[in-house]
């Protein structure tokens, strides 16, 4: 079964994606994590290796999916390991991807609750949100790229605006002195910004619809390559601002940051409440687009109309949201999803690569 001609996407419009799925939650907590690790203040060196070994992987993922066009990884790993072992693999993807958004939504209403809706509890946050993503994913792939679409140009020309304001407080000693510790603590800081490129895996699912899959390599190196000049402005704004001590003692660094500073006489004096906004709508993004990918996976393992899968996985994405007690089992949460993502899509995909070109499959 492969992709309708009406469910084709553009190349800027897989870009797009790629961008928007990248940057959720990860700007906001980066830093922090990164700072943890490192505890140093080289973290930006550590966001262009994440950077790279990203767009690594992404190529393979690639280069996997251009062998077998119009099918997303679901169909073509039956086809490479056997119907069984396929569908188990795409199972397992299933879970990854419904389990990261019960994460993502998760995160979005403690964001939400804590700095724009005080008091509210967190699952009156979550069901709007919820079921905005089900009837946003009802219409299929393209509805999605098209929000997708409007929301990544809002959200540069904001962040842009928002974090060059923060260069009042920016302290270029904080992030001296280079390489202080050697090289050590950033070849180990590395796993935690790789983490934060998750993101690339899906590639698998949407190199199917792109109406020029030969173009999918072009898509990786310009998707990953603006997320991580994203991080970097980031953890070189924050880390400016705070410093490495400042950022360690911070839950999410990022809005601190917009929150120590406050410009008198514009329309908006304190800027937050506007970076939480538009980072509210890249966090929902993910959802949808990790909701929409794990339903397409039941609906092909199962070959069953996609509708009835929609509507079943969200009591089960509400539920995982719901598990964690506070915010450390949140962020407890995101680094099992991540760090077994990184297992997952760092194996996965080259050894399916290997096994297909020993058998022999062609396009």
């Amino acid at each position: 079964m492969k992709i309708g001609s009406k469910e084709k996407l553009s190349s800027p419009q897989a870009a797009v994606i790629l961008v928007n799925y990248i940057l959720a939650a990860g700007i906001l907590t980066l830093p922090r994590s990164s700072a943890e690790k490192l505890e140093s203040p080289d973290i930006w060196m550590t966001v262009i290796l994440g950077g790279l070994f990203a767009m690594g992987a992404g190529i393979i993922i690639v280069k996997l999916s251009q062998r077998y066009p119009g099918r997303t990884i679901y169909k073509y790993s039956q086809e490479i390991a056997g119907k069984w072992a396929g569908s188990f693999l795409g199972l397992i993807i299933i879970i990854y991807f419904f389990s990261l958004a019960a994460y993502e939504i998760r995160v979005l209403s403690e964001v939400t609750s804590l700095f724009l809706l005080e008091g509210t509890p967190i699952w009156a946050i979550i069901m709007p949100f919820m079921w905005i993503g089900l009837y946003l994913i009802g219409g299929g792939i393209d509805p999605i790229a098209r929000l997708f679409e409007l929301i990544l140009p809002i959200t540069v020309i904001i962040f842009l605006i928002v974090i060059s304001m923060s260069m009042g407080i920016f302290e270029l000693d904080n992030l001296r002195p280079v390489l202080g510790s050697g090289i050590t603590p950033i070849i180990k800081g590395v796993s935690t910004t790789v983490v934060a490129f998750l993101g690339i895996e899906i590639m698998l699912i949407i190199v199917a619809f792109m109406d020029k899959p030969a173009q999918a390599v072009k898509v990786v190196l310009i998707g990953t390559g603006t997320s991580m000049f994203f991080y970097l402005i980031t953890v070189v704004m924050v880390i400016g601002g705070l410093s490495v001590d400042g950022v360690l003692t911070k839950t999410w660094p990022t809005i601190d940051l917009i929150r120590s500073f406050e410009i008198q006489g514009l329309i908006f004096e304190r800027f937050e409440s506007l970076l939480l906004t538009i980072w509210i709508m890249q966090i929902f993004t993910t959802y949808t687009i990790t909701f929409y990918a794990a339903s397409l996976g039941l609906s092909q393992i199962f070959k069953k109309k996609i509708g009835p899968f929609q509507f079943g996985l969200l009591p089960v994405i509400y539920l995982i949201g719901m598990i964690p007690a506070n915010m450390n089992e949140v962020f407890a949460m995101g680094d099992m999803i991540g760090y077994s993502a990184l297992i997952l899509f760092g194996v996965l995909p080259l050894a399916l690569l290997i096994i297909s070109k020993i058998k022999g499959d062609k396009a």
